[in-house]
C-alpha cells in the first residue's frame, strides 16, 4: 500500500529524484575513494618522507572532498524540493477528495482523524521520500563499494565483515519489527487527542455551563498520558538501536585493529592499508545503519499510508451520475413522494413515507418536535443524504439525476448552526454570491437588511469589513444566525 501510494504521487518528480540519485552516486563514490587516497598519503608519502607526494595527494583529496560536498548539498536540495512537492500534492489530493464527501463519510472518519491524516500522516510520507531519495541510494553503494574497496586493501581481514554486518543487521531488524505495532497505536492516539481537544474547544461554553471542567481535564489528561506512554515506548525501542549499533561497531573496530596490528607485525599489511580498511569498515557499518534508519521510518510511514489510502479510496456516497442533468433554469418546486430515510445502523427510519409539495413563491414550514426529522428532511432536499426509499424531486426531476453543483447553486441554505468563516463580514457574504459574480456593497447591505443584520454591522466602525473570528465566535448566536441568513439570500436562490 505504501509503495502504491508513492508510485502515484512521486511520478511527477521523477526528474529531480533522478538528479538526486546521480548526485548521491557521485558523492558516495567520492566518499569511497577518500580512504584509498589517505592510505596512499601515509604509505607513499609519510612513510617514505616524500613531501611532494603528500602535497600532490593532498590536493587530490581536497578536490574529491569538494566534489563530495557539492554533490551532497545538491542532493539534499533537490531531494527536499521533491519531498515537499509530494507532501503538497498529497495534502491537496486528500483535501479535494474530502470536500466531495457526503455527511456520512465525514462522520465515519471524523474531523480530527481527517485533520491528522492530512497533516501528521502526510508529513511522515514526506520524510520517507526525502530519506529514501538521499539514503536509499547511498546505503547499498556504500555497503557494496566499501566491501570491494576493503577487500582490495586486504582480503585477510574480510572475515570480520562476514561476522559484524549480519549481527548489526539482525539486531536492528529485531528492534524495527517491534516498532510497527507501536506506531500503529501512536497514530490512533494522535487522532484521539485531536478529537478530545477539538470537542473541548468547540464545546467550551457547554463544559463551563455544566461545570464539567474537572471531568474534561481528566479526559484530556488520560488521552495525553496514553499518547505520551506510547511515544516513550517507541522512543525506548528507537533508543535501543544506538547502543546496539555502537556496541557492534566498537567491538568490531577493536577486533579489526587487533588483528590488523598482528598482520602489520607479521609484515603482511601496511599501516595506511589498515587505516583505509578501518575507514571502509566504518562506512560499511554506517551503510547498514542508514538502511536500518530507513527501516525505522518505513513502519510508521506504512501505517500513515494505509490511513491516507483509506481516505483516498473511499468513494463518496453522494456523487453525480454519468447522465446527470443540468437544466438552464430551476423554478424551485420541491416534491417529496413517499420519501423514507434511515441512518446507517438505526433500528427505524427517521423519516417514513413523507409526501409534500413546496411550490415556488411560497413559504413552507415544517413543524415538529426535537428529533422528528426536520433537519434530515432539509438535508435530503440539498442531497447531503440520499433517500433510502421514495424520491425527492426538484421541478419534477429526481435530485439524484441532477448535477450536484447545479442543485446546490439553486439552494440558499441557512444551517442549523450558523457557522461563519474567519475573515470579514463582506468575505462571508461573498461565499453566498452566485458563482462567478462578485456581490456589490449595495447587494450586501440589501441582504443584511433582509436578515435584520444591518443594524449591528452598520453600528461597527468597520462596517462590512468588520472582522469575523473563526466560527463567528465574536458574535452572539443570534447575530451569527442572521449573518448566515444574509449569506443565503444574497444569491437570490430559487429555493
Amino acid at each position: 500500500m505504501l509503495w502504491g501510494l508513492l508510485r502515484r504521487h512521486v511520478r511527477p518528480y521523477r526528474l529531480p529524484l533522478a538528479v538526486v540519485a546521480v548526485l548521491q552516486v557521485i558523492s558516495t563514490l567520492a566518499t569511497l575513494y577518500l580512504p584509498t587516497v589517505n592510505a596512499a598519503i601515509i604509505d607513499d608519502g609519510v612513510t617514505q618522507g616524500d613531501l611532494g607526494r603528500i602535497v600532490e595527494l593532498g590536493v587530490v583529496m581536497l578536490a574529491v572532498t569538494g566534489l563530495q560536498v557539492v554533490c551532497a548539498v545538491g542532493a539534499v536540495y533537490f531531494g527536499s524540493r521533491a519531498s515537499m512537492g509530494v507532501g503538497r500534492d498529497l495534502r491537496s489530493a486528500i483535501f479535494h477528495h474530502v470536500t466531495g464527501f457526503s455527511a456520512e463519510e465525514t462522520a465515519r472518519f471524523g474531523a480530527p482523524s481527517l485533520l491528522t491524516r492530512t497533516t501528521n500522516d502526510v508529513q511522515q510520507i514526506q520524510s520517507l521520500v526525502l530519506l529514501t531519495a538521499t539514503m536509499l541510494v547511498t546505503a547499498p553503494i556504500m555497503c557494496v563499494g566499501g566491501i570491494v574497496m576493503a577487500l582490495h586493501q586486504d582480503a585477510g581481514l574480510s572475515w570480520l565483515l562476514v561476522v559484524s554486518v549480519p549481527v548489526l543487521a539482525i539486531a536492528n531488524y529485531w528492534i524495527v519489527s517491534h516498532l510497527l505495532p507501536v506506531f500503529r497505536r501512536l497514530q490512533r492516539q494522535i487522532d484521539t487527542i485531536n478529537r478530545v481537544l477539538r470537542e473541548q474547544l468547540t464545546g467550551l461554553r457547554v463544559v463551563r455551563a455544566f461545570a464539567r471542567e474537572p471531568f474534561e481535564r481528566n479526559r484530556f489528561g488520560a488521552a495525553n498520558q496514553a499518547l505520551a506512554d506510547t511515544a516513550v515506548e517507541a522512543g525506548r525501542w528507537q533508543a535501543l538501536m544506538l547502543p546496539v549499533t555502537t556496541l557492534v561497531i566498537n567491538v568490531s573496530s577493536v577486533a579489526l585493529i587487533w588483528f590488523g596490528g598482528l598482520r602489520i607485525d607479521a609484515g603482511q599489511m601496511q599501516v595506511g592499508s589498515l587505516i583505509a580498511f578501518l575507514s571502509y569498515f566504518m562506512q560499511i557499518l554506517m551503510a547498514v545503519l542508514m538502511a536500518t534508519f530507513i527501516l525505522v521510518i518505513i513502519p510508521r510511514a506504512s501505517v500513515c499510508a494505509e490511513r491516507i489510502t483509506e481516505v483516498l479510496d473511499t468513494e463518496p456516497a453522494i456523487a453525480n451520475r454519468p447522465t446527470a442533468l443540468s437544466p438552464p433554469t430551476i423554478a424551485g418546486e420541491i416534491r417529496l413522494d413517499s420519501a423514507t430515510f434511515s441512518y446507517a445502523g438505526a433500528d427505524r427510519p427517521v423519516l417514513q413515507e413523507i409526501s409534500l409539495t413546496a411550490r415556488p413563491g411560497t413559504t413552507t414550514a415544517i413543524v415538529g418536535s426535537t428529533g422528528s426529522g426536520k433537519s434530515t428532511l432539509l438535508a435530503l432536499i440539498c442531497r447531503l443524504y440520499d433517500v433510502t426509499g421514495g424520491s425527492v424531486r426538484i421541478d419534477g426531476i429526481d435530485v439524484r439525476d441532477l448535477d450536484i453543483e447545479r442543485l446546490w447553486s439553486a439552494i440558499g441554505l441557512v444551517p442549523q448552526r450558523g457557522y461563519l468563516f474567519a475573515g470579514t463580514v463582506a468575505e462571508n457574504l461573498q461565499l453566498g454570491a452566485p458563482p462567478g459574480h462578485v456581490a456589490t456593497d449595495d447587494e450586501m447591505w440589501a441582504a443584511l437588511r433582509v436578515a435584520a443584520a444591518d443594524d449591528f454591522v452598520a453600528a461597527h466602525p468597520d462596517g462590512l469589513q468588520m472582522r469575523v473570528a473563526q466560527g463567528g465566535m465574536n458574535f452572539s448566536g443570534g447575530q451569527r444566525q442572521r449573518l448566515a441568513i444574509a449569506r443565503a439570500v444574497i444569491r437570490r436562490p430559487a429555493i
